[in-house]
């Protein structure tokens, strides 16, 4: 586990950049369609910590 996590914190970003660039190099479309797909579960994960994050100070 000490070497998988940061492993994991690094490639991941990695991966879904080169997924980005090779979905823009099939088709211009594509590619927009996945960093909308990226963007909006980004969106939804960012909303879901700063739920927790303000449920947790209001019960403190």
């Amino acid at each position: 586990m000490r070497t998988a996590k940061p492993l994991l914190l690094v490639s991941t970003p990695i991966g879904v950049g080169w997924g980005l660039l090779e979905a823009w190099r099939v088709g211009w479309w594509l590619g927009t369609l996945m960093l909308v797909l990226v963007t909006v579960v980004s969106s939804f994960g960012a909303l879901t910590v700063w739920r927790i994050y303000k449920d947790r100070a209001r019960d403190h």
